[in-house]
Parts: structure tokens; C-alpha cells; sequence
């Protein structure tokens, strides 16, 4: 299925993922699906990610907070994950191009600091590196 996958500090790119397999490889553990949008899509991550101290990425609307670590999204089908239309992968690559610095919050609201995000790439390494930038 064609999906946006969004990493922390990294602008947002297109991919294909099919099976719970290459799911939770992308967000690194068990995924959760939110739905923070109007249209058939959804955020997935990892269930554990503020748990598991994993960075914070971005900030979701719909009183969903933030995403901590790798997520994507998706379509949604009838009964199960698709993928996204052509416009809808436009939408969120917009939506969620901007990286964010977690600066403090307020409730459930983050406040963020918008950057401009590095270069998308399917590894998220950087210089041969498997931790991101300032988790080390």
C-alpha cells in the first residue's frame, strides 16, 4: 500500500508497505492507529514511543498531541489499511513537511518550534548513523 512515512527531523516521503511485518519495521515496535483527519486516513506509530523515549516528530491536529518516533499514513479502507490516493499523499507530504523541536506543552497541546526538515530518505541515517540527530 502507498503510504507517507514521516521520520523525526526528516521531511516526509512516499513509500510502499504491505503486511504488519514492514508496519511496525517502519514505526519500530507494536502500531497504533489514530484518527486525527476528516478524510479516510490515519496516523499509525508506534504504541510505545513516549514510553520507549523515542524523539519527538510532530504535532497532530484533533487533540491527538504529538507523534513520538517513526510513523505513516494511510488509507482507510472498509475493514483494513490502504493506500492513500495521489492527492492525499500531496496533502500530507504538505501537512507534515515541516520538522518540529518539541519545545514544552500545555495539556495535551505541544508547542513546537517549526524547521526546516532534512532531506527525506528511506534509511533516516545519517553519516552511517542509526540514531537520530541529537540522540546521541
Amino acid at each position: 500500500m502507498t503510504v507517507v512515512i514521516v521520520k523525526p527531523g526528516y521531511a516526509p516521503y512516499e513509500a510502499d508497505i504491505n503486511g504488519l511485518d514492514e508496519m511496525q519495521k517502519v514505526v519500530g515496535g507494536i502500531i497504533q492507529a489514530i484518527y486525527p483527519f476528516e478524510d479516510n486516513a490515519a496516523v499509525v506509530c508506534n504504541d510505545e514511543g513516549l514510553f520507549l523515549d523515542l524523539p519527538f516528530n510532530r504535532s497532530v491536529p484533533g487533540g491527538y498531541g504529538g507523534v513520538f518516533g517513526n510513523f505513516f499514513v494511510c488509507g482507510l479502507g472498509e475493514e483494513d489499511f490502504c493506500s492513500l490516493t495521489p492527492e492525499q499523499v500531496k496533502a500530507y507530504k504538505k501537512e507534515f513537511h515541516s520538522a518540529e523541536i518539541l519545545i514544552g506543552a500545555k495539556g495535551n497541546t505541544p508547542i513546537t518550534l517549526k524547521v526546516q526538515p532534512k532531506a527525506a530518505g528511506g534509511s533516516g541515517r545519517e553519516k552511517g548513523r542509526d540514531t537520530p540527530p541529537g540522540r546521541e
